[in-house]
Parts: structure tokens; sequence; C-alpha cells
């Protein structure tokens, strides 16, 4: 009898364990970031320029015609730049260009987009720095005579390029959409 109980208990325990599922680890899981369309409105000042941001974002022109552009759902703001050339054009574009390739130190790369509107005397190159790096999105503009517009966007958490990847390609549309519609006063 005890050996027909002892069976039974063995039989009874494989038949339990046997019919679990095996468990299996749950990969991560990802936030799906869904972006609204943008709106864009004209920001007229001052400055000697004239463009269309997303109505999402909040804008502070200082004095001297630098500007934040503050993304405040994305955690992120837009610097602004601007110079005024005196016959130092070339001068004034390597100090920008400096400011990017600073970055090579953490980017894998760097890949620039040329944009020009010579009906509106806009000539622009934007940089996509790829990897870890403080400002993964910059840009420069000039009509190539009294002005010159540098952005570099940064996000206010530590550099992780997988993460905010999404926020940037977000981002550089309307930075595009900037570029497009600027115009330099007369």
């Amino acid at each position: 009898m005890n050996k027909v109980v002892g069976v039974f208990f063995c039989v009874l325990f494989f038949v339990v364990t046997a019919c679990q599922q095996e468990t299996i680890p749950k990969p991560k899981a990802f936030l799906r970031l869904k972006y609204e369309k943008p709106n864009y409105q004209k920001i007229e000042s001052a400055c000697p320029y004239i463009f269309e941001i997303s109505k999402k974002t909040s804008i502070q022109i200082q004095q001297n015609c630098w500007a934040k552009i503050k993304y405040p759902k994305l955690n992120a703001t837009l610097h602004l730049t601007y110079r005024n050339v005196k016959n130092n054009l070339n001068i004034v574009l390597q100090e920008v260009e400096k400011i990017t390739l600073e970055h090579t130190i953490k980017a894998d790369a760097i890949n620039s987009i040329p944009f020009e509107n010579k009906k509106e005397n806009v000539y622009a190159m934007i940089y996509n720095v790829e990897g870890n790096a403080a400002s993964n999105l910059q840009f420069r503009v000039t009509d190539s005579v009294k002005h010159v517009l540098a952005g570099a966007l940064y996000f206010n958490v530590k550099p992780n390029y997988d993460s905010i990847q999404p926020a940037i390609k977000y981002i550089e549309k309307d930075v595009m959409h900037l570029i497009e519609t600027l115009k330099w006063k007369k």
C-alpha cells in the first residue's frame, strides 16, 4: 500500500509540475511616444530676423537677440545665438562650427544637411550629432553678408541618444520649419 501511495504522489507531482508553462522573462518595455502635429506661430521682435516656431513652445528673446525656445513637455531648450557680421563672416562661421566639432568626443557621427533659399538670402547647415553628446542637433543660418543665427538643442537630462532620439527627430522638423520660414529684416 505504501508503494501505491508513493507512486500516486510521484505521478501527481509530475502531472502538476509538467502542465505548467515555462516562465519566460519579459523584455523591457519602451515608451511609445506620440507627438502632436505642430501648429506654428510667427515670431517678430526688435531683432533682425523673423521666423515661425511651434505653438507648443515658449520663447524668451534677450536684448542681444539671443533666444531660448523651450519645449516644456520634452524637457528641452533650443538656444539661439545671433551674431552681427562686420566683414568677419568666415571667422564667425568658424566659431560656430568649432562649437559643433567639440561634440566629436562623444559623437558616433556628425551628419550635415544643407539648406538654401536664395530668394530670402537664407543659407543654412543643420548638424545631426549621433551619440551621447550634450547637444544632438545644431544649426547655423546666414545671409552671407550681415547676419548669422546659430542654434543648439539641449535636453535637461543625462545624454542617452537612444532614449531621446524620437524627441530629437520631432524637434528637428521644427528647426527645419524655423529655417524655412526665416526672413532677415532689411
